[in-house]
């Protein structure tokens, strides 16, 4: 069994830290971050740390430990450093540009699709193929990748649509004579 939790999580500089019953907010150079502490464990901010204990040994309790350091690690590394996600287009035609506060992506309908991009998050295209999806909060950053994915997965045929950088698309053979 995992003891991730005993591990405690580091404040680096340039990060505030603030306890306010059980809410846990983060402030650093990328935005702030606030996350509601279960309330099966409790959370301790001391000398630059930012220590989670469960209240009891219950199985419950034993979970969110774990989760809950996750989810505060999460948080600061968002906040210092960020989190980058890349999606790959792959297909004749298809390409991506950024207007605004919109993405706009032609992926071989009859229409372009115009992605409204979130608060606090930044997309950028490095060339027409490439999208790079950033910000603070980890769990954003990849909804709004899956959701960006989801207007075209890729195929395993030919290998068309949107995959993540680091995606590998187990292609099929296709037909045969």
């Amino acid at each position: 069994m995992s003891r991730i939790g005993k591990n405690p999580v580091a404040i680096p500089a340039g990060v505030q830290a603030a306890l306010a019953g059980q809410v846990l907010n983060v402030t650093g150079g990328k935005g702030k971050l606030s996350l509601a502490i279960s309330a099966d464990v409790t959370a301790t901010i001391a000398d630059g740390h930012i220590t989670i204990a469960p209240k009891d040994e219950s199985k419950q309790a034993r979970a969110m430990w774990g989760t809950t350091r996750a989810l505060v690690n999460n948080m600061v590394t968002g906040v210092s450093a960020g989190f980058t996600r890349t999606l790959e287009i792959n297909g004749v035609g298809y390409r991506a540009a950024v207007q605004g506060r919109n993405l706009n992506l032609q992926l071989g309908y009859s229409h372009d699709i115009a992605y409204p991009i979130p608060e606090n998050i930044q997309i950028a295209c490095e060339r027409p193929t490439l999208i790079a999806i950033s910000g603070a909060d980890k769990q954003r950053v990849g909804q709004v990748a899956a959701e960006i994915r989801a207007y075209r997965p890729p195929e395993p045929y030919k290998g068309k649509g949107i995959k993540y950088v680091d995606e590998v698309i187990r292609r099929k053979e296709g037909k045969k004579k």
